[in-house]
């Protein structure tokens, strides 16, 4: 008896949890929903606060949860929700300013970019943009650049000593535990294996790296050379001799203009809207006007739409969600647009490392459909590299920020091999088989000759389908696409001169090409995909559960972590990749 009412108990309370929890769920769904858009206000004689200290990505998403409706997520804090944001205050009377505090921008240097040009934009309505840190790195600096005066604490630290990224190697790691990547590549520039294939980095992914870094450096100084009137020479010299590490250096330097305690900085903004020392200044932050921002946008009546569909993250075979890009979100969405009759045009936001070939190839198709109904334009954000320009090379129309990195025409395979590993721990494998080639691969064996050569032709022949791609699509023979193949990678600035871009920009003139393309003048944005979510990860975004990655961080720490997650990204990559050389960090 005693053992069934233990029983009862057990089932009545994992019955109570369930019920709190869905009970949780509604109340939080609830709370969201009151919480709506419309009760976002913006006061007269406001000042925009653009802190950026979030990550940013190309698109927000939309999140559709399966079973709670009432948790379905449109969220606006996205680049371009951001962009919008910052033209709409341009002719908003009660936004007086913006104020760029304390950053530490998560974002790349091309979405940076995408930023500061409509922060210029902005300046031509005569409102004034200030910025203030205590501690500048070289991105928000290049963001704060474009200010009317640039504070900076007295005790601050400024970071403008040029670009760098690093690199790990992994063959030693590889010999002394046993794990082992079996690679084999095609194109001499694609490196994404070559850290467990050497251990020092090769002269000609040093060429390439060094190739890039000084393409998006060039553009940083150019620009900031024009906004703060220092000449692009002197700028190299203030890097290379770390001219503006300090606050009186930084100003010496001419690199900012007012060195200043916060509350000095506040003060100037009240003298800036004319406000009281004694009264608190009104500020609204991005996010919130962002929000605010897309209701106002929503008003406009056209009938007419432009899909925007966004291809950010690595390319996977599969559905695909907010960080990876699957063929099957991709291309329900491409199905969808094409068979709107209110979409007259489709413009894809390409942000993409590339990965998996056969998913690569599958979006392809599907855009390949819909460019026969409808124009196809490209717009290409920080990374649009192998698999990401696989899918980008067939568009109407490609346009590219001149930081933007892309090309890495090239493919690899690899497979994970623990024979070391098992003969280290006395494990020993045997193998039965009706045929000879019954085991393609095992992991508890060696490649032989005849395994390497079946993966040799498939990467082969993807190659010279990758290449054709781009042959057919650029209009170019596939003897000069593969002159500027090899996996090499380039600026937007190279690819434009080499052809495999069109013309350089953001998102705002690729939907003036989709536009005039459509022959449409007025339109609203349609954006994709939509993506769905299931309980489990409801759970985890409430922190009721703890992923095993989250405890991973915890026990080992983000450095640690990172390294172990690398080695793991490599190990589960499936089929042959269309992968940017390398997992990129640019310091």
């Amino acid at each position: 008896m005693s053992f069934i009412k233990r029983v009862l108990s057990t089932v009545t309370g994992i019955f109570v949890f369930l019920f709190i929890c869905f009970g949780l769920l509604i109340v939080i769904g609830l709370l969201a929903g009151s919480s709506s858009d419309e009760k976002i206000t913006v006061r007269d004689n406001s000042v925009l606060d653009l802190k950026l200290d979030f990550q940013i990505k190309d698109y927000a998403g939309k999140t559709v949860f399966k079973q709670y409706d009432f948790l379905n997520e449109n969220r606006k804090d996205g680049l371009f929700n951001i962009i919008d944001a910052i033209k709409y205050a341009a002719t908003d009377n009660k936004i007086k300013g913006i104020s760029i505090d304390n950053n530490f921008i998560q974002a790349g240097f091309s979405q940076t970019k995408a930023i500061r040009d409509a922060l210029l934009e902005f300046k031509k309505s005569n409102k004034f943009i200030v910025a203030y840190a205590d501690i500048y790195t070289q991105k928000d600096y290049y963001l704060s650049s474009v200010a009317d005066t640039i504070y900076m604490n007295p005790a601050g630290m400024m970071e403008f000593n040029g670009l760098s990224t690093e690199r790990l190697y992994f063959k030693d790691f590889q010999e002394k535990s046993g794990l082992k990547m079996e690679v084999i590549r095609l194109g001499k520039y694609k490196s994404a294996v070559e850290p467990f294939l050497e251990n020092e980095m090769s002269a000609n992914n040093r060429e390439q790296i060094e190739g890039y870094l000084n393409g998006i450096w060039n553009e940083v100084k150019k620009e900031i050379s024009v906004s703060r009137d220092i000449s692009v020479e002197r700028l190299n010299t203030i890097a290379d001799s770390l001219l503006s590490r300090t606050a009186p250096l930084a100003q010496s330097s001419k690199m900012i203009d007012k060195i200043a305690y916060y509350d000095e900085y506040q003060n100037g903004l009240r003298h800036a809207i004319n406000v009281e020392a004694s009264k608190k200044i009104k500020t609204i932050s991005i996010r919130d006007y962002a929000v605010y921002t897309a209701n106002k946008i929503k008003t406009k009546t056209s009938s007419n739409k432009i899909a925007v569909i966004y291809a950010e993250g690595e390319i996977i075979y599969g559905e695909g969600d907010e960080e990876y890009v699957g063929q099957g979100a991709m291309n329900r969405s491409l199905k969808d647009a094409r068979e709107d009759d209110k979409v007259k045009a489709v413009v894809i936001r390409v942000n993409s490392p590339g990965g998996n070939a056969l998913a690569s190839e599958l979006i392809w198709r599907e855009i390949e459909l819909t460019k026969k109904v409808k124009p196809v334009i490209v717009s290409m954000g920080d990374l649009a590299a192998s698999g990401g320009y696989y899918i980008a090379c067939n568009a109407d129309k490609i346009i590219a920020e001149p930081t933007t990195i892309t090309g890495s025409i090239g493919v690899f395979g690899m497979l994970p091999n623990v024979k070391g590993l098992a003969d280290k721990w006395g494990i020993n494998a045997e193998q039965v088989t009706t045929n000879k080639n019954s085991i393609l691969y095992s992991l508890f064996e060696p490649m032989n000759g005849g395994q390497e050569a079946y993966i040799k032709e498939s990467i082969n022949d993807i190659y010279e389908l990758f290449t054709n791609r781009v042959a057919t699509g650029r209009n170019m023979t596939q003897e000069d696409v593969k002159a500027i193949a090899q996996g090499r990678v380039w600026t937007g600035v190279d690819a434009l001169n080499n052809g495999l871009v069109d013309e350089l920009g953001g998102l705002d003139i690729a939907l003036e090409y989709a536009a005039q393309a459509a022959e449409i003048e007025d339109y609203k944005i349609k954006e994709l995909p939509v993506f769905e979510k299931d309980l489990e990860k409801i759970l985890q975004s409430f922190g009721l559960v703890k992923t095993k990655e989250d405890i991973l961080k915890e026990e080992l720490g983000e450095a640690n972590y990172k390294i172990i997650r690398e080695i793991k990204l490599m190990s589960r990559r499936k089929g042959i990749q269309l992968l940017f050389p390398f997992n990129i960090e640019i310091k």
